[in-house]
């Protein structure tokens, strides 16, 4: 038993490690532009085309401050998420909550993809 318990507790350990490294490598704006388009999209979801507004433009905001310190792929994917946000943005101002989250969520799938 404490065989196991050594070598598990390791891999453990590793893993840990591991996922606090990648967490860090993620741009903090990108992971704000996320946390508040997953809002959006919750809002929009429910038929909260208000709050679904607040929080693009406050995932906007962040995505837009994160894509002038990225290049290459994870720069374009954030510029196509700031498209798909405005567009999220413009649909909610006109109540459209279920066109507006098909935007934002749009934009969570390039959001993501930017910090891979």
């Amino acid at each position: 038993m404490k065989r196991i318990k050594l070598p598990l507790i390791v891999v453990i350990a590793a893993l840990f490690i591991s996922f606090s490294s990648i967490a860090a490598d993620i741009n903090p704006h990108v992971a704000e532009a996320i946390e508040h388009a997953e809002s959006a999209q919750t809002h929009g979801k429910a038929g909260h085309a208000k709050e679904l507004q607040t929080h693009a433009e406050e995932s906007l905001k962040h995505a837009k401050a994160a894509e002038s310190g990225l290049s290459g792929a994870s720069k374009q994917h954030v510029a196509e998420s700031v498209t798909h946000l405005n567009e999220a943005i413009a649909h909610a101002k006109q109540n459209h909550a279920d066109e507006a989250t098909k935007h934002v969520s749009e934009a969570l799938v390039h959001l993501k993809e930017s910090s891979k």
